[in-house]
């Protein structure tokens, strides 16, 4: 990460200070709870239409009166379904073990964020810099951070979102 000539490099990504809305620490945690939901809802609605499936076939099968008519879609069914199950305990088993990440982020006025991370106390100093870099234009700085690859955005919690309903009153937060 470096500022020159009133721009901040991260990687080979570039802001202009002047873009730059808030630079800011936080810890970075992976949404288990929310994981573990999405596979019981997966898990349950597979399990169900895989059933759903089977008692159908079952019951064309005895109308038809012709043994095994659909005993190769009924296994299919369950071969496809199972590895749905498989797909989703992985996936889950990914977010519920990763690990939680102390982050610098830089926002820009539009929706791109950068996120840095390193030791808590090097990414505070480093918000100090970055905010002194936009204050003084001639300031230029060079800093080695560690690079956060993040596969999947959703799957963390990227600090409060606030949403403001009209124009009038606007304290406090809503957790919901």
């Amino acid at each position: 990460m470096s500022v020159t000539r009133r721009l901040l490099w991260v990687g080979r990504a570039v802001y202009p200070l002047q873009n730059v809305a808030r630079v800011y620490t936080f810890v970075l945690h992976p949404r288990r709870k929310e994981a573990v939901l999405r596979f019981l809802k997966r898990s349950a609605l597979t399990l169900l239409v895989a059933m759903a499936f089977t008692l159908f076939g079952g019951i064309a099968s005895f109308l038809s009166r012709e043994e095994g008519t659909f005993g190769g879609i009924i296994q299919f069914i369950w071969t496809v379904s199972v590895g749905g199950l498989i797909y989703f305990l992985v996936d889950m088993l990914m977010v519920v073990s990763a690990s939680s990440h102390f982050v610098l982020a830089v926002e820009s006025n539009g929706q791109s964020t950068a996120l840095v991370t390193g030791r808590p106390d090097h990414l505070n100093q480093l918000v100090d810099s970055i905010a002194y870099a936009i204050e003084n234009p001639e300031t230029e700085l060079q800093v080695r951070v560690e690079r956060l690859t993040i596969s999947n955005p959703s799957n963390y919690y990227f600090g409060d979102t606030v949403n403001m309903y009209g124009g009038n009153g606007n304290v406090g937060m809503s957790n919901g």
